[in-house]
């Protein structure tokens, strides 16, 4: 099998654009540089195409690698016949492989092969067969010092025969298919667990059965969990009766003493072999399609956190509400440098609320401050209460914000670096007044799991959901842009090309040299050689500098051709940026190339217009209906403001302001049945709710999305 007719099969993408993109690939071209640079090259794929053929690829690299290692296995074992070799080559997926595979892998020691050392297979293939006339006297010649009776000669026979069952891929895809169309999942709580505490948040899945292939994701996971605590039993059924009916037609010829032990070695296979075998494998099928949908479903909404409205550069002041440890204030630059930072008290025990609210006063004048941050854990509604009582000089707005990871961060290695000086509460603080500046800065600095969003993102294949995280991660930094005379290393680290090593150049570099002023200094920072250039200076945004493209997504492999558009419309560069007039009339097909097409003319067009544009809506200020501050306030019928704080294929969750977050379920989002539930919410998007339902002992509340 070759590469190119796999990823056909998988993507049904052109010919054309995925050899083009598997070049690059192979080039170590990445795939934002692709997808945005070499449009002409792939057919104007976007990320998702790219990372389809990337994912496939793969895929088919691991498929061909395990292959090679069971065609040396069978030949190390002199066994490899040239009809085999051709099947497992031919072979389109590892289940195939490995079912070729079966007969030939070490096993421990076995039934059937005790039977085999006993002398027995002869009396295996007789039976087989279905042409001995005295199938009892024929059974007697195998008996000797090892096979006490024609009875433990024949049960030894059967033993072989069931590995021969189980060994056939017709009948292992047979199962397969049965389990697949008719599997019920089947679950039963442990009786000793049912009172405990911890299980009640599964104890709707204590006596559960539905069909497997009609099992959404998150029950499945949900029910995955609650056994692997060990609060209840999992079990597969199909109806037996039905699978051996069909086997047995399969195989018998006769109805002899032979078909009789065929009979009984099918059931014994089935029993001991097959079906645990292929259940198990039907159950860890099941749970990679469900952690395929819940990493899906964590990546949509890590794009949408990262992609959230950033305040940008803004004087902000930070708190991190706290009652008995106090509220941590800091103060910050408009680049996000810790000016101030200190304590204040305002809640209980200390109460002392003129005391602070005189501080927040006089920190706010003493640094212009133009913005206030207060994280959204404990106290934050009394702290927001608080600062929304003084009467500051000078406008200025309070957002709530957040805190989701800010303590993972405040006590990583990235923390300590940027402030070896403070603790982790004043790190938290900054965190939380960063965020609010540019999300996407800040957040790239924590490990995604930890941010708060998804669905059981601890129950997924972790290796996949990193992958898949990074790529998000990588596609939001390099699709806003990344000013490289401010960024943090863990920023730079995602932009194409770059990595944490050369971010980790870059940053030293400009402590040492000071601010990069063109885009050709960022070739003198020592190891970044021509292809990190190629793939990663598009991204990296200088302020202010001297070429004004510099601060743009135009690459530098096309600045001649920029200019070329400026001097035939009898202007300069400078003038023609911005100049809609000008640039309408410009026809980009008089400046089309064998390497250069439309898609690239018209992303450079759209970049003179406006170059650098940040597309990302700005923040905006939010408040929580304020009579509302725990679950035992609310009430049924009522309609509150709230914020989308996570996504999930079954619903969405609510911040309205308390601790709990409420939950619209699908069914409650929309009149018509809803496919997606992206396509009628959106992670921090503020919406109108109404409540349906608490359940104030689960600390569980069923809202419903209010249509205006």
């Amino acid at each position: 099998m070759q590469l190119t007719p796999y990823l056909l099969q998988h993507t049904g993408l052109p010919q054309k654009s995925i050899e083009n993109t598997v070049a690059l690939l192979h080039e170590d071209c990445t795939i934002p540089f692709i997808s945005r640079y070499r449009k002409e090259r792939t057919g104007n794929l976007d990320e998702v195409q790219i990372g389809q053929i990337v994912t496939y690829k793969a895929q088919f690299e691991a498929l061909e690698k395990r292959k090679a290692a069971v065609i040396k296995a069978i030949s190390e074992q002199d066994l490899l016949t040239d009809a085999l070799r051709q099947k497992v080559e031919q072979a389109p997926d590892l289940v195939a492989v490995e079912d070729l595979y079966l007969p030939f892998k070490k096993k421990r020691k076995t039934k059937a092969e005790t039977a085999v050392k006993k002398g027995l297979e002869p009396l295996a293939k007789i039976i087989m067969a279905q042409n001995a006339r005295d199938l009892e006297a024929t059974a007697l010649r195998y008996v000797n010092s090892q096979v006490a009776s024609a009875e433990e000669a024949l049960e030894g026979a059967r033993h072989i025969i069931a590995e021969w069952i189980n060994e056939r891929s017709d009948v292992r895809n047979q199962l397969r298919n049965q389990l697949a169309r008719f599997a019920q999942l089947t679950t039963k709580v442990i009786g000793t667990k049912k009172e405990e505490e911890k299980a009640q948040k599964f104890r709707d899945y204590f006596d559960w059965s539905e069909s497997l292939n009609r099992c959404p994701s998150h029950r499945l996971l949900a029910i995955l969990r609650a056994e692997d605590e060990k609060f209840i039993r999992i079990k597969i059924e199909i109806d037996d009766e039905r699978f051996l009916d069909r086997i047995e037609q399969r195989l018998l010829k006769s109805h002899n003493a032979c078909a009789t032990q065929i009979q009984l070695a099918l059931e014994d296979a089935y029993k001991r072999l097959l079906f645990p075998s292929l259940s198990n494998e039907l159950l860890k099928k099941a749970k990679e399609k469900a952690d395929e949908e819940a990493i899906s479903v964590f990546s949509k909404n890590l794009k949408q956190l990262l992609l959230g409205a950033p305040l940008g550069e803004k004087r902000i002041l930070a708190i991190d509400p706290g009652f008995r440890t106090g509220c941590k204030v800091v103060c910050l630059t408009a680049q996000g440098a810790l000016a101030h930072n200190e304590t204040i008290y305002p809640h209980a025990p200390q109460n002392d609320r003129n005391g602070a609210m005189k501080k927040i006063a006089s920190l706010c004048d003493a640094h212009k401050i133009e913005a206030i941050a207060i994280g959204n854990g404990t106290a934050s509604r009394e702290t927001e209460q608080l600062v929304k009582r003084i009467p500051f000089k000078n406008p200025i707005e309070v957002f709530v914000v957040s805190e989701a990871g800010a303590s993972i961060y405040s006590a990583s290695k990235i923390a300590r670096d940027e402030f070896p000086n403070y603790d982790v509460t004043v790190r938290g603080a900054v965190s939380i007044g960063r965020r609010l500046a540019d999300p996407l800065s800040e957040l790239v600095k924590i490990d995604p799991q930890s941010i708060g969003v998804g669905q059981y993102q601890h129950d997924v294949d972790q290796t996949k959901l990193k992958n898949s995280l990074d790529t998000i991660v990588q596609s939001c930094v390099n699709s806003v842009g990344v000013n490289i005379n401010t960024a943090s290393v863990p920023l730079l680290s995602y932009v194409s090309g770059i990595g944490p090593k050369l971010a980790e150049n870059i940053v030293a570099y400009r402590n040492e040299k000071g601010a990069f002023v063109s885009r050709t200094d960022i070739k003198k920072v020592p190891r970044l050689g021509a292809k990190a250039y190629e793939q990663g200076a598009a991204f990296l945004r200088i302020k202010n500098a001297k070429n004004p493209l510099d601060d743009s997504a135009v690459h530098p492999e096309s600045y001649a051709l920029a200019n070329k558009m400026a001097k035939d419309q009898g202007t300069r560069l400078v003038e023609l940026i911005g100049n809609k007039e000008v640039l309408q009339q410009i026809d980009l097909e008089t400046y089309c190339t064998e390497e250069i097409g439309l898609p690239t003319l018209t992303d450079i067009l759209s970049e003179l217009e406006k170059p650098g544009l940040d597309t990302r809506e700005k923040a905006k200020v939010f408040t929580f209906n304020q009579d509302i501050r725990t679950i035992t306030d609310l009430r049924e019928g009522q309609l509150l403001p709230g914020i989308v704080n996570n996504i999930t294929n079954f619903g969405c969750f609510v911040d309205i302001g308390i601790k709990e977050s409420g939950l619209i379920h699908v069914s409650n989002l929309s009149d018509t049945f809803v496919k997606d539930v992206n396509q009628h919410v959106h992670l921090h998007q503020q919406i109108i709710v109404k409540v349906l339902s608490i359940d104030i002992p689960r600390k569980r509340i069923q809202l419903a999305l209010h249509k205006k």
